[in-house]
């Protein structure tokens, strides 16, 4: 019987250029690099949560141009040229996103492992439909996973949002 060596090639390196939360990057990465390790370890914008690490939770939800999307699942070679929003593009300086403010006064927060994900989500959906009702935030929501909140204070966090950005204040 003979054997065959089996050559593994050397990880392939390919440029690309992201614009993350308004600013610019030209970076090298691994074919196999995921976006999530780009923005976490690589731009320190450690907000968004690695989690299950397959697309199960929901947790490192980021928006890719305009779109939420999972980073543990997006790779970083194939987004050239996209826009990519994480938790941290929300505020404006020391000024809370009116989601934010929502989810802190709500206390849809709880132990804030699961919060970057659905506070993106939430925005997503803002942005797609202004008006939602409640069980348009569920469906919305529906796979990205909460261990501590039970999820009725987060469904009211949206809602309130959604009347912030619209100009109106009910707190």
């Amino acid at each position: 019987m003979s054997s065959k060596a089996i050559v593994m090639q050397s990880d392939e390196k390919k440029e690309v250029h992201l614009v993350v939360n308004g600013d610019s990057y030209e970076l090298l990465v691994s074919s196999h690099e995921t976006l999530l390790e780009t923005i976490r370890d690589r731009l320190g914008l450690t907000g968004t949560k690695h989690a299950c690490g397959t697309g199960e939770c929901c947790a490192c939800t980021v928006l890719i141009d305009g779109k939420p999307m999972l980073a543990c699942l997006s790779l970083a070679a194939d987004l050239e040229g996209s826009e990519i929003t994480t938790v941290e593009g929300l505020a404006e300086g020391d000024q809370l996103h009116p989601i934010q403010e929502s989810f802190v006064e709500k206390g849809a927060i709880q132990c804030g492992y699961c919060t970057p994900g659905f506070l993106m989500a939430v925005k997503a959906l803002l942005d797609e439909n202004p008006n939602p009702s409640e069980s348009d935030i569920r469906w919305y929501l529906r796979g990205n996973l909460c261990r501590c909140t039970g999820y009725v204070k987060i469904v009211e966090a949206s809602l309130e949002a959604a009347k912030r950005m619209k100009g109106v204040d009910n707190k």
